[in-house]
């Protein structure tokens, strides 16, 4: 676990694949001409949409939009991590995982005695819970929770007891094993540095000595996605402050990425649909309790984009409960924020506002499992908060009312993701603001500015007629994605390299991935833009099949490349013709717009 995982052997790992193997073995599928078909595992359907590419690797649901490689699909239906999946792979495979010696570590030698000393600091507050002299305090307010051992032991909740040294005490004068540590100089590393460097312990002003940052709290062990016991949150047993305290940033822990409870709800359910957001530690455990298995919370801190991505990566549909109060409220809309980015087509938001006075503890205490669901199934749907807020706070029966209503609506609705939930949200914004979608929709990406009007509608400006279907550059990489191989058998494409028409840098490197490793399947490829922009893109493009002979599609697509090289003759000859009605041309101008009319005669002689 030295480093990166190569490209090269997740090239290889995906060729020697089958993608059809790997989800057959989870969902049933049934062959339908060249491809196969099922009802998709990522939401509920009657009539099958799940398609699977043998060919390309590849699946889609044309339900929901879920898509992707084999690699992909055991990080949404297994909720993997990608090293988890890839590692899930070559183990099928037979083969052992390389890493490159290079680059940044995912999770290097140097943090190797960070989790070993986690997991011994897991067992000792474990230990002390069962057998420390004031324990029973500890114990008498989970049970006066309601707290079962079973859940206590599911969670590894601990106790940390009162005093200022006893984690540096039983656990300080450890030696950490020679070599376990990178760059280690003679001797053993002590394993009091390590407690410094997880927070665990705090330096004394002043004085060589520490103090143990954890005292007199029930201590929940903090898990990442493996397991591994990455921090600790702590909850005082009385009403003093701060009532819930964090271990801070470390080399292993991030609270930003992180979310207590969705180890545990992994492990819990097999099949998770939907993931409920709530604020504490002891609501994680108490829902649980109640049979609600499927409950996280953020780290002490909002919760963030990569927070939401995680949980995206595991279900369809994300509850946030919050107060109901002005705060709750509050929190919400900051979640609302930060989860519009992440909203692609098939994931959902819901907002629980939960009645005053109460928290998730309290409340599924007296309805009970079957009425926290119910109430969890009518939670506020995004759309429905977002567009109550905004509007709430405006007089949207004036026009100035509904300027602003747009003009705040504005940049949040630009930041959601293409599809049809962003169109459905615009459609619902000009609704409200009694002006058409497709004048709103060229708004959205106008910067908004204090008190700017939404101008009456207009008529849409005619697009050229070339600009309707799809463009020649956007064809050919269809046709490279169903079929990589015919790379190779499209000749000199260096003229590409002077086009600058949109999607041709793209295409270009495309080739060049084809052209240097021949032999990729179309999973294959798009792994190689699985941390880029760019590969949304692709796998909006792989879902494309053709309707015409496969022995047809090399001459089609040498036609959109020739396509492409007409265009950029023809936009090339316009600039330079005009530019020569206000200036005199310069010698290599005039030479290469000889060149281009002679070449845009050929063309138009084809």
């Amino acid at each position: 676990m030295a480093g990166r995982i190569p490209q090269a052997f997740i090239d290889e790992l995906l060729t020697r694949t089958d993608i059809v193997d790997i989800i057959e073995s989870r969902v049933p599928l049934k062959k339908a001409g060249r491809e196969y078909k099922a009802c998709c595992p990522f939401h509920n359907e009657k009539t099958p949409s799940f398609t699977v590419s043998q060919v390309k690797q590849f699946y889609h649901c044309f339900g929901c939009g879920e898509h992707g490689t084999a690699i992909t699909f055991l990080m949404n239906y297994e909720h993997m991590e990608f090293v988890e999946a890839v590692e899930e792979l070559a183990h099928r495979a037979g083969l052992e995982v390389p890493r490159e010696s290079g680059g940044e570590a995912r999770s290097g030698p140097s943090t190797q005695p960070h989790y070993a000393l986690l997991e011994k600091v897991s067992a000792w507050y474990r230990e002390q819970l069962r057998a420390h002299p004031q324990a029973d305090r500890a114990v008498d307010y989970l049970k006066q929770r309601g707290l079962t051992g079973e859940i206590a032991a599911r969670f590894n909740i601990g106790y940390a007891p009162p005093g200022w040294e006893n984690l540096a005490s039983a656990l300080g004068n450890e030696k950490v094993r020679p070599g376990t540590v990178r760059e280690a100089g003679p001797g053993d590393a002590s394993t009091r540095k390590l407690l410094l460097e997880l927070g665990l312990t705090v330096q004394r002003e002043g004085s060589e000595g520490v103090y143990d940052r954890f005292r007199d709290r029930i201590m929940f062990p903090i898990r990442d996605r493996r397991g591994r016991t990455i921090g600790f949150g702590g909850r005082v047993l009385d009403d003093t402050t701060p009532k819930y305290m964090n271990s801070p940033e470390s080399p292993v822990f991030h609270k930003g990425q992180e979310l207590y409870g969705l180890y545990e709800a992994r492990k819990a359910v097999r099949r998770l649909d939907r993931i409920v957001v709530v604020e504490g530690y002891m609501d994680v455990a108490a829902l649980a309790q109640f049979g609600i298995g499927y409950a996280v919370a953020a780290l002490g801190t909002a919760t963030t984009r990569d927070h939401l991505e995680r949980l995206y990566r595991t279900v369809p549909e994300v509850v946030f409960c919050f107060d109901g109060d002005r705060a709750g409220r509050d929190a919400a809309w900051r979640a609302l924020e930060n989860a519009l980015p992440v909203l692609r087509d098939g994931r959902e938001a819901r907002f629980q506002f939960l009645p005053e006075g109460e928290d998730p503890d309290s409340l599924i205490r007296k309805i009970g499992r079957e009425g926290f669901e119910a109430q969890l199934a009518k939670a506020t749907h995004l759309s429905d908060f977002f567009f109550e807020r905004l509007s709430g706070e405006l007089d949207i029966d004036s026009i100035d009312g509904r300027a602003r209503l747009v003009n705040v609506a504005r940049p949040l609705l630009a930041s959601l993701p293409d599809g049809m939930f962003r169109q459905l949200m615009i459609e619902r914004l000009a609704e409200l603001a009694h002006t058409r979608s497709d004048s709103l929709a060229g708004h959205l990406d106008r910067p908004a500015t204090p008190g700017q009007a939404l101008q009456p509608a207009a008529a849409p400006p005619r697009r050229p007629a070339a600009a309707a279907g799809k463009s020649p550059v956007r064809k050919a990489i269809e046709i490279l994605l169903y079929q990589p191989d015919l790379a190779v058998r499209v000749g000199n494409t260096d003229f590409l390299k002077q086009c600058d028409l949109p999607g041709v840098s793209l295409l270009i490197e495309l080739l060049a991935l084809l052209l240097q490793h021949p032999g990729l399947n179309t999973g294959a490829v798009l792994e190689h833009w699985r941390e880029r922009e760019e590969g949304r893109f692709l796998h909006r493009l792989a879902q494309w099949s053709p309707d015409v002979d496969m022995a047809e599609l090399l001459p089609d697509l040498h036609g959109h490349l020739n396509e492409i090289q007409r265009q950029f003759i023809d936009m090339r000859i316009n600039y330079l013709s005009e530019e020569e009605r206000h200036r005199r041309l310069s010698e290599a101008e005039r030479r290469e717009y000889g060149d281009l009319l002679v070449k845009s005669h050929t063309f138009r002689q084809v």
